[in-house]
């Protein structure tokens, strides 16, 4: 490092030493230098601008925010307020720097603002950003999602999971010509009326009642199981002939047996366990499926599939109404369409089961070090862990979880550089854009973390 460098930050070198002493001498100034700029960097971490606006916001939008865990009740403290992305990186409004393990909860599995989807989409938006039309893009990720999907031979596109999960539930009932459903303990399948019948994700954050007064009826045809075959085939036995569906669950015999329907919700796994979903992971075929996420490419998108025979009634070719203007959005197709192209490249699925096992392999590792109780899982490109010596099998063993030791470590993580879900009953997700240094540097600053607790 020149002295002449160095000296703008108000140290310097002596210029008459010998040629060795001064680069020791010049070593030492630099090293210095960089000590002194992390110690600047940790020092100067703030969140005055995003202080600022999230005060305003909440004046704007119910809380702040236009979806309720961003407002960090669960983890305290002020939220951040996102002005960029980058790979696996992000940026707030107050410049501070984060590893990123949330990607936009899951579409960002090959790095956020890829040059080449950007690229695509920079094409794309030249010939406009909304036809309410059909378009030939449409066409081309349909055909990419039925051959990928074991279980879809037809798809329609939606623009969110939530409303990808209200229309595959109202054709399974007008397929079977039944009203209830079975959805597991724990499990988020959306904001809709009937699957927040004890839901995990951010009801369970946020510690929210089971359901308003307003949707009580709705809730009347949910039944709920924790994940036991046995109290689901109990389920079946007590409401004979009723059950149209279940959504997610090992339970294909089950739904068999009883003429019901199985299906995979798959707006997290899919595209992101393997390029089949979870229903390729574990070779199980489900007669409807969920996606989303992903083949969006992190635009607004949605879809749900299955069986060509129980597609049909889906209107205009059946009676089952369902419909929506934005649906197949061309921008939203062409990010999906080059999202999914990048997956298909060898070894994409091995990479993201390296380094997302070397990350919680490294945090279990660090807080047990440290003398906390802890556990965590993964595959493939997502993971979870608890503030609870495990093993998680189900909401119950979740809900075990010290939730304030998971708030203090999620903000002495974001200190440090590292952006997680802010809620211990979230999945966290990795990308094609993590690298081995950003695995190594987030361990270390667990490390640096679990000591404070």
């Amino acid at each position: 490092m020149a002295a002449a460098a160095i000296t703008g930050v108000g140290l310097s070198c002596p210029s008459k030493l010998s040629q060795t002493a001064a680069g020791r001498r010049q070593k030492r100034c630099a090293s210095v230098v960089r000590m002194t700029l992390l110690d600047e960097k940790k020092k100067t971490y703030t969140l005055t601008k995003s202080e600022e606006a999230f005060a305003a916001a909440k004046e704007l939008m119910p809380g702040g925010v236009n979806s309720p865990v961003r407002a960090f009740k669960s983890v305290g403290g002020q939220p951040i307020l996102v002005d960029s992305v980058k790979g696996s990186h992000m940026w707030d409004i107050d410049g501070n720097e984060y590893i990123d393990y949330v990607g936009s909860w899951g579409p960002a599995i090959i790095g956020h603002a890829d040059d080449e989807v950007l690229a695509a989409l920079s094409e794309t938006m030249k010939k406009g950003t909304s036809f309410g039309a059909p378009c030939l893009l449409e066409n081309v990720l349909a055909e990419m999602v039925i051959s990928a999907v074991p279980s879809i031979e037809m798809v329609r596109f939606v623009n969110s999971g939530t409303e990808a999960c209200m229309g595959v539930l109202r054709l399974a009932r007008a397929y079977t010509g039944r009203e209830k459903i079975i959805k597991f303990e724990g499990c988020y399948h959306g904001h809709a009326d009937a699957f927040l019948v004890k839901a995990g994700s951010g009801v369970a954050t946020l510690g929210l009642p089971r359901f308003s007064r307003s949707s009580q009826i709705s809730h009347l045809n949910t039944l709920t199981s924790p994940y036991m075959i046995s109290h689901s085939r109990s389920l079946f036995e007590a409401n004979k002939g009723e059950i149209c569906a279940v959504i997610l669950g090992a339970v294909r015999k089950i739904t068999k047996e009883h003429g019901a329907l199985l299906i995979f919700d798959e707006v997290m796994t899919g595209f992101r366990l393997s390029y089949g979903g979870a229903q390729e992971y574990f070779n199980i075929t489900p007669d409807l499926t969920t996606l989303g996420k992903i083949i969006g490419g992190g635009l607004p998108v949605g879809a749900y599939g299955g069986r060509r025979e129980i597609m049909e009634m889906v209107a205009p070719s059946g009676p089952m109404y369902q419909a929506g203007t934005l649906s197949g959005n061309p921008l939203a197709m062409t990010a999906g369409i080059h999202t999914l192209k990048r997956l298909q490249q060898p070894g994409t699925y091995e990479y993201l089961n390296k380094i997302t096992g070397e990350l919680i392999e490294g945090l279990v590792g660090a807080a047990k070090k440290a003398g906390h109780e802890f556990s965590g899982g993964y595959i493939n490109g997502m993971f979870g862990f608890f503030f609870t010596d495990g093993p998680v099998y189900n909401f119950e063993d979740a809900k075990k979880s010290d939730t304030a030791k998971f708030a203090r470590f999620y903000r002495g993580m974001l200190e440090e550089g590292v952006y997680l879900a802010p809620s211990q009953f979230e999945a966290g997700f990795t990308s094609l854009a993590h690298t081995d240094e950003d695995i190594r540097k987030t361990i270390a600053a667990a490390e640096r973390v679990f000591k404070t607790l």
